[in-house]
């Protein structure tokens, strides 16, 4: 029988973090005038987060034999938090406000903390599934473009394909990411017609070619040829048997 001791060990890794007893990293979190330092052990870091072993790998020390990582683009708040997990394996959520563990949950998934990672997003999606649909604009933008938030893609992925609008008529789908575009035009259970997510991927190409004639009746073989290229890896993905054949006349130049 093994006996384990976890409890105290944390506690005993917590102290070390406090009293950064031989640290030889020190950690520049935010910008000023909210910034603050932390002086932390490479060993442990090392140990805990793929993210920081190949930072430091690439960070020679200093003249007081001390590496100096610079975190300009996260809060003291959520890199308090993480940091803690990283030296004692524990953190709480429940008095943490929602815009700051979602805040959260894309830098622990930056510092490659999956299991931080896989119980933050199940705790978002358990207790605050409204706040991520009033935000869904900001979840669905950070969640497309991380693969390891997947449980959260497929959060959104459900609402998209329910009520697709709310990606189509935003004031951000002229500025979608391709990889977003075509996630969504795979989803099988798409609730809207094809005709019109067809006229909705064109104006999404337009938009990435703003050197286009605004007047339709201007275009050249090669404007057409300049949209179609752009659309390359989205037209495939166009279930042209349900459009009707009003529209055959201007598709078949693309397909």
């Amino acid at each position: 029988m093994i006996t384990k001791f976890f409890e105290q060990l944390s506690s005993n890794l917590n102290e070390l973090l406090k009293n950064s007893d031989e640290y030889n990293v020190i950690i520049e979190v935010g910008q000023e005038p909210n910034n603050q330092t932390f002086k932390v052990h490479s060993i442990i870091l090392n140990s805990r987060s793929l993210y920081f072993k190949d930072k430091l790998g690439v960070i020679t020390y200093n003249d007081n034999n001390v590496k100096i990582i610079k975190q300009p683009n996260i809060s003291i708040e959520v890199f308090d938090i993480i940091i803690k997990y990283i030296y004692n394996g524990t953190f709480s959520l429940e008095t943490v406000n929602i815009s700051v563990i979602f805040e959260l949950l894309i830098a622990s998934s930056e510092f490659g903390l999956e299991e931080l990672v896989k119980h933050i997003q199940l705790f978002l999606l358990e207790n605050n599934s409204s706040w991520l649909r009033l935000n869904f604009s900001r979840v669905y933008q950070a969640s497309f473009k991380n693969d390891n938030l997947k449980d959260l893609q497929q959060f959104c992925a459900n609402i998209i394909a329910k009520h697709p609008k709310i990606i189509f008529d935003s004031d951000e789908f002229l500025t979608l990411s391709e990889n977003i575009l075509i996630f969504i035009l795979k989803l099988d259970d798409l609730q809207m017609d094809e005709g019109k997510i067809w006229d909705y991927v064109i104006k999404w190409g337009i938009a990435r070619n703003p050197s286009l004639p605004p007047d339709l009746d201007k275009w050249s073989d090669e404007h057409f040829l300049a949209l179609k290229n752009s659309l390359q890896n989205c037209l495939p993905l166009i279930r042209y048997f349900q459009i009707s054949g009003a529209f055959r006349h201007f598709i078949n130049g693309f397909t």
